[in-house]
């Protein structure tokens, strides 16, 4: 589409790839997918190497097609090394224990190796898709390219609670699970996400269900309880308004009662005398 674009208008707009992630998952898991420099446009692509590469925070890459496709307005020169060396790294004076242990994977492990992690993880992240549909409460919103799990409440049970009282109690127990409302668009949709890391196994999977189960119980319980107050309350409200109203009728009769008497001049105009007995 680009391509036709740039042949249609002779503009020469090219590609830069945000592969923060995806950029150490593609390639072992779906080698077939074409998103890299065998695109002829893509002329630069970053990756996180603290993300899916395995490494410690922070070390991130990034990598162009050609040297001419480095802006100048990105490098500094140097020379007090004792001679003029170019630069273009985002950071200064700073370890480079990252570099090493990102190197070491890449010997340690290699391609085969990256492939047999990323797999690993697809299938845990598939496990726990699995466990979390089972609970009957949750629907999987993610696309299953990558290991990760988004989803997120049944809208149709009737749940009183929110996947942001969910996380609340997942971090009673030792959980970090982002919840969040989707950008503009799908604003009304709010899911939760689990990131599946090569560290995340199965037993992990079935403690986070586990504990999920455990925080929806409660919740169902005390927003459970929170309704039969909030009933007992408004019957207790309706039978008071009920009692009032019992009460301002009695009281609005026996007004109406005394000023009937008060004016009755009947007697008086059948032209009766009055007897007493004192």
């Amino acid at each position: 589409m680009l391509e036709a674009l740039n042949a249609e208008t002779g503009w020469d707009v090219p590609i830069h790839v945000d592969a923060a992630s995806g950029g150490f998952i593609a390639p072992f898991i779906q080698p077939e997918l074409v998103w890299d420099f065998r695109l002829p446009l893509v002329k630069s692509i970053n990756a996180s190497g603290h993300k899916f590469g395995l490494v410690y925070a922070g070390v991130g890459w990034l990598c162009f097609r050609e040297k001419q496709d480095l802006q100048n307005e990105l490098t500094f020169t140097v020379d007090y090394l004792g001679g003029s060396q170019s630069s273009c790294t985002l950071n200064f004076s700073r370890g480079a224990s990252q570099l090493v242990g990102q190197y070491y994977n890449f010997l340690r492990l290699g391609r085969e190796g990256y492939r047999e992690v990323m797999a690993n993880a697809m299938e845990n992240a598939r496990y726990l898709r699995k466990m979390l549909l089972a609970t009957g409460k949750i629907d999987i919103v993610d696309t299953q390219d990558m290991p990760l799990v988004a989803f997120k409440l049944k809208p149709d049970l009737g749940i009183l609670y929110t996947v942001f009282e969910i996380q609340d109690k997942l971090r009673e127990r030792g959980w970090i699970v982002p919840a969040y409302r989707c950008p503009k668009g799908a604003e009304k949709l709010c899911i939760m996400r689990v990131v599946v890391k090569e560290n995340f196994s199965r037993d992990l999977a079935e403690l986070l269900v586990e504990d999920f189960m455990k925080a929806m119980d409660y919740l169902d319980k005390d927003h459970r309880e929170q309704q039969e107050l909030i009933l007992k309350a408004q019957k207790m409200a309706e039978a008071k308004a009920v009692m009032m109203s019992h009460i301002d009728g009695v009281l609005k009769e026996r007004a109406q009662r005394a000023h009937h008497i008060a004016h009755d001049d009947t007697h008086r105009k059948a032209e009766k005398g009055t007897k007493g007995i004192c």
